[in-house]
């Protein structure tokens, strides 16, 4: 039987959290990074995730490889779409919310959703809040991708796309006529509607009143909400863990994950990849490489380029404009060289380093397992010698996430 939902999210830690809500759902996951080739299998499922890394790229890739996994998910028999992006509604004026939602609706009207009420991103008249504090307010005004310095979605999507943006407010989500105002609104030639929910019975019932959608938006949160609405449920199987040593790695800079790591590097050996001690970036990996040969084996390491802003702006001055690239792709390196060594547990914080990470180890397609936090799930590679994978979003996570999954022993 084909998958009964195929899902299209913008980076690999975004693809990480929505495959958690499907299969907390009931619905058995896949979840694969990148586009997937002709050739590739994919397993017996309810629901497949294709996560690429297209939230900062180009609009135009973006939406080229939207666009080719759409095709592939279609291949497999997928009859509905999710198109997933950050709760946050990370994005440019350029895109890449706007372009791709376009090319994946195919002129077809659809629901601008990112609300995911349970990590406190709730949109009231249009406008995203983190924490109860508007978007342009919180941390995320200062992103270095993607800063958010508008919290009004309708006005945000209006300089992304060229078609008609609408509001489905508060009080007609909990009212009787949510259909009957989306059919007003497509009459009037509205083609995205951004949708109000500040509790997740607001995201069930706009789940219900939108099932006839082909394609939908938003975050974790609606997607949660449309596997919950469906027929299936199964019960949690469980997902075994590999046995074997444990690596972290660190490229977020938010501030949950740099407080994540004050509570691993008080526990385990650690090495920060240092632009300013060391700007050469091949002398800063092969240090970093001879560091890690030195302390594997003896229980869980670290390795982190997550910096407060100061750090950062010194970092960028001593190594340039492709700072953060070059660190990512270090860490990725890393990565490959610490599973090489025998690492099987691998805790990835950032959706760019996860990116890098799992670019990096070859890896194109996992079973989604159980959480270790709310949106964050172990994640275990198909294969003859498996890793288990935990992709964590740079907010995700309670202070002690990397700690406990370092010396998660099962």
């Amino acid at each position: 039987m084909s998958p009964v939902l195929g899902c299209v999210a913008d980076d690999h830690t975004g693809g990480s959290d929505v495959a958690a809500a499907l299969r907390r759902a009931g619905l058995r996951t896949v979840l694969r990074f990148g586009v997937p080739g002709p050739d590739a299998v994919l397993p017996d499922c309810d629901a497949v995730v294709v996560a690429l890394k297209t939230r900062a790229l180009p609009a135009d890739e973006a939406v080229a490889q939207s666009v080719r996994a759409r095709r592939w998910l279609a291949a497999q028999g997928v009859q509905r779409l999710y198109v997933k992006y950050c709760s946050t509604f990370d994005s440019t004026d350029e895109g890449n919310i706007g372009p791709v939602v376009d090319a994946l609706a195919g002129g077809e009207v659809t629901v601008i959703c990112p609300a995911t009420p349970e990590h406190g991103r709730t949109t009231y008249l249009g406008h995203l809040f983190v924490g109860g504090v508007l978007l342009s307010e919180s941390s995320m005004r200062h992103h270095p991708l993607t800063p958010m310095t508008d919290s009004d979605l309708v006005r945000v999507l209006g300089r992304q796309t060229p078609h008609p943006v609408g509001l489905l407010p508060l009080d007609v989500v909990r009212g009787a006529s949510i259909r009957e105002h989306l059919d007003a609104l497509v009459a009037k030639g509205i083609r995205h509607v951004v949708v109000d929910a500040t509790e997740e019975a607001d995201l069930l019932a706009v789940a219900r009143a939108t099932a006839h959608l082909p394609v939908v938006t938003g975050g974790a949160g609606l997607a949660g909400a449309i596997a919950r609405t469906t027929a299936f449920s199964r019960p949690d199987e469980g997902t075994r863990l590999p046995a074997g040593p444990a690596v972290v790695l660190a490229g977020s800079c938010s501030a949950a994950t740099l407080d994540q790591l004050d509570h691993a590097l008080a526990r385990f050996p650690a090495h920060r990849l240092d632009p300013v001690a060391t700007p050469d970036p091949e002398e800063l990996a092969r240090t970093a490489f001879r560091w890690l040969d030195e302390h594997f084996g003896d229980g869980p390491v670290v390795l982190y380029a997550s910096a407060r802003p100061e750090q950062r702006e010194a970092a960028r001055a001593a190594m340039g404009a492709r700072t953060s690239e070059i660190l990512e792709r270090t860490l990725g390196r890393l990565a490959g060289r610490a599973v090489a060594l025998g690492a099987r547990r691998v805790v990835v914080a950032g959706g760019e380093t996860s990116g890098a990470v799992t670019t990096a180890l070859g890896v194109e397609q996992v079973l989604v397992g159980e959480e270790a936090d709310r949106g964050v799930p172990w994640c275990v590679t198909t294969g003859n010698d498996p890793v288990a994978l935990l992709l964590k979003s740079g907010n995700f996570g309670r202070p002690d996430l990397l700690v406990r999954a370092a010396q998660d022993s099962r």
